[in-house]
């Protein structure tokens, strides 16, 4: 049995006829940009989010990156300004930052949840910190009460990189919680298509419930245009288009479906994966998996080994931001839980349109590796 990473034209079939119906209609319309496809999305977004606003963008990189351009056109963060980030993370979320003429000052990450650890968050700050960019990495939350303490204490914007975690909830207590994109300032999200929320192309959104900022990062995503031909601001052209928006309205009615079906797998792999040389992810109840890690000392060997077994597998990331050649000004600096993960992880497949019998597979292989 060969078991691909993830199948994109597979997971696009399970609702392959309402798509094709809602691609019509807009074909049918001669509406493709700025529509009442695009609107509607955005209106369903928000409210399955939790926020007040959403805008759609051109993919998730022009959300984050239109966030922060729109924070500081309103004044609200200034060149050079810090802004603390999980040192595990894909580069996109440190590029967005010098993009912006901001300093990224890495934090290293958390080796229970992988995520950014709010414990080394004090030590990061100098009196330049202005933001964070928390990123939900994998499909886990990564909110914490300390990291919402520690920004209202400081004064921070709260930015949240919601490109892996659509459905993801952060729990206060008792009760059904708050998804990911909604508990920050500000939330970028990437429907790139092998995201959990895939589209059929690039498309990304900004959900706040400042309206002011949601008013600025639409105007700057249309050239910087607040009125047609009335340029306010430095802009660029990114824009949700009207096939992309009524794909994602068709996906996002199933969205919590699918993401049930990814944790019924991943729930499947921690109780069933028995070997001694494999660390297994920790389920806190409200992870999406947009990925399922596993970490193992001499990870190529098992990927390998997988791979002879008709697993294909992937690895999240390979080289930490601060290793990149592109910034050899952090070259220097040690992070040693990004570091680890970086030579550890192995990502398994584990997508909605995955059958029993490709987990059952998919676990006796890893089960099976030399011990």
């Amino acid at each position: 049995m060969n078991i691909p990473y993830l199948p994109l034209q597979r997971i696009t079939a399970m609702h392959g006829d309402e798509i094709r119906s809602a691609v019509a209609a807009v074909v049918a319309s001669g509406r493709y940009l700025r529509g009442s496809a695009e609107e509607a999305f955005e209106q369903q977004y928000a409210a399955y989010i939790g926020t007040r606003c959403c805008v759609g963008t051109g993919n998730g990189y022009d959300a984050l990156w239109l966030t922060f351009s729109a924070y500081k056109q309103l004044g609200r963060l200034h060149e050079g300004d810090e802004v603390l980030v999980s040192g595990h993370t894909f580069i996109a979320s440190v590029l967005v930052l010098t993009d912006n003429g901001l300093s990224p000052v890495p934090v290293d990450a958390h080796p229970d949840t992988l995520e950014l650890d709010d414990r080394l968050l004090e030590n990061a700050l100098t009196p330049r910190t202005k933001a964070l960019l928390l990123v939900h990495l994998y499909g886990r939350c990564a909110y914490t009460q300390r990291i919402a303490d520690f920004c209202k204490a400081h004064g921070l914007l709260l930015i949240e990189d919601n490109a892996q975690a659509q459905g993801a909830i952060y729990k206060r207590g008792e009760g059904k919680g708050e998804r990911t994109g909604s508990v920050g300032d500000a939330a970028a999200h990437s429907f790139y298509p092998g995201k959990n929320l895939g589209a059929l192309g690039d498309a990304g959104a900004v959900t706040t419930n400042d309206a002011e900022l949601a008013d600025t990062i639409r105007a700057i995503g249309n050239y910087g245009m607040a009125r047609k031909y009335e340029c306010r601001w430095h802009g660029r052209n990114s824009r949700m288009d009207e096939l992309q928006a009524a794909v994602l309205s068709v996906k996002l009615c199933h969205l919590d479906a699918d993401n049930a079906r990814r944790r019924e797998i991943a729930l499947r792999y921690i109780a069933d994966i028995d070997h001694p040389s494999v660390r297994l992810p920790h389920d806190d109840g409200n992870h999406v998996y947009h990925i399922f890690p596993l970490l193992r000392s001499g990870r190529d060997r098992l990927q390998q080994h997988l791979a002879a077994a008709g697993v294909e597998t992937l690895i999240h990331y390979p080289i930490p931001v601060h290793r990149q050649q592109c910034y050899p000004q952090y070259h220097a600096l040690s992070l040693p839980v990004a570091e680890s993960i970086a030579q550890t992880e192995l990502s398994l497949p584990c997508h909605p349109a995955m059958t029993d019998e490709e987990v059952d597979s998919v676990i006796a292989a890893v089960n099976s590796f030399p011990r």
